[in-house]
């Protein structure tokens, strides 16, 4: 989608008031994404690029740091003087003064990574991050969780309104970082007054993303749990950065689903992606879930199955309301996805090479992603024999 009407802008900002807006993880990703479309945009006057390393986007301010570094509250109350700052677009350095918008989009979502430093990086950032803007007097902070948050349960509404309760569980992959950083969202503008936060929630993300959903579609076979009736939504990023703008140019607040329109079921998602399904009891999947995760033999711990049995669709009305809608539809969106996961070999979440996956595929007949992992299994198990 294109960015928002400048009179669309300027109904909200007023004329005359353009924005400072910073970006944490700016250096990839989202991150640079965003700040593409912000320097492009009209009502923004600077844009200053956070990272631990510094990124290929030109025109943004950049400075490199920790996020959770308590120092960040003296970059953004300057706004642009510190010293290892790199202005590259030669834009007048007089204009410094503080941030008006902060998007928070340093975030450890890698399946591989420890749990607890990422937990440690993910919490402790975000935690800094609301503090060193209060600090700044930064007017609003973003955040980007997702919709997992609302939990996969079986009598959720479909769609979930949002300000639905979240319902989640901390028992899937990052579940509990971003159930935490919900928490401090929440607990932010009451210790803070003053300081607004907007949270962003998205679907099924797809764009260069690896997660266990994502991983979901490099199984030779989909998984369904007998008995559950899954549905698929999913947001690609560009509508993502396209909504975060929208955010950042507090053209929306508080807290906002971001997806495609409806949803898929089940079966149009097998007729779709042209994968067979595996259909097992819901006692088999889950306990074979939890015994690989155990072992060590997959990242994605049981309670990530939740979300492939049932529904946790949004309805982004607020989004909708502001004037956004979504470039991508489901079904275009899963057709990237198949294509960027083409060649790839998962088995109960664990990404396969390819001398795995020949000896382990042809030694299981192809089976899918729980509970075609014998070869996995009994490898293991010589393993720790010897």
């Amino acid at each position: 989608m294109s960015s928002p009407e400048p009179a669309v802008r300027a109904a909200r900002n007023g004329p005359g008031a353009p924005l400072t807006v910073a970006v944490t993880g700016a250096a990839s990703g989202v991150g640079a994404l965003l700040i593409e479309r912000l320097l492009a945009a009209a009502d923004v006057k600077r844009v200053l690029a956070l990272d631990e390393r510094l990124g290929d986007v030109k025109g943004a301010e950049w400075h490199t740091l920790d996020v959770r570094d308590p120092a960040i509250a003296d970059l953004l109350r300057t706004a642009g003087a510190a010293r290892d700052a790199t202005a590259l677009d030669g834009r007048d350095r007089e204009t410094a003064g503080p941030v008006d918008v902060v998007v928070h989009l340093a975030l450890d979502l890698d399946l591989e990574a420890d749990p607890a430093a990422r937990t440690a990086y993910n919490v402790r950032g975000a935690q800094t991050v609301l503090t060193a803007a209060a600090a700044a007097g930064v007017r609003r902070v973003v955040l980007c969780t997702s919709a997992m948050v609302y939990g996969a349960l079986p009598d959720n509404a479909v769609p979930l309104a949002e300000d639905a309760e979240l319902r989640a569980t901390a028992d899937a992959t990052c579940m509990g970082d971003l159930l935490e950083i919900e928490r401090l969202a929440r607990r932010a503008p009451r210790v803070h007054p003053g300081l607004n936060v907007t949270v962003l929630r998205p679907a099924i993300l797809v764009g260069g993303t690896d997660t266990a959903l994502t991983r979901y579609f490099e199984s030779p076979r989909l998984l369904v749990v007998a008995g559950s009736r899954p549905r698929w939504q999913f947001c690609h990023v560009e509508d993502l950065v396209s909504a975060l703008e929208f955010a950042a140019l507090e053209l929306v607040e508080g807290e906002l689903a971001v997806g495609c329109d409806g949803w898929l079921e089940q079966e149009e998602v097998e007729e779709l992606s042209g994968i067979r399904r595996m259909e097992l009891p819901s006692s088999v999947a889950l306990g074979a879930a939890t015994r690989l995760h155990r072992l060590g033999l997959t990242p994605s711990p049981a309670g990530d199955l939740a979300y492939t049995m049932h529904p946790w669709v949004v309805s982004g009305s607020k989004l909708y309301e502001a004037g956004w809608r979504p470039r991508w539809s489901n079904e275009e969106v899963l057709a990237e996805l198949l294509a960027e996961v083409a060649g790839r070999h998962t088995v109960a979440g664990r990404r396969l090479g390819r001398k795995d996956a020949a000896t382990t595929l042809g030694a299981a007949g192809a089976t899918v992603a729980l509970v075609g992992t014998a070869a996995l299994v009994r490898r293991a198990r010589r393993t720790r024999r010897r």
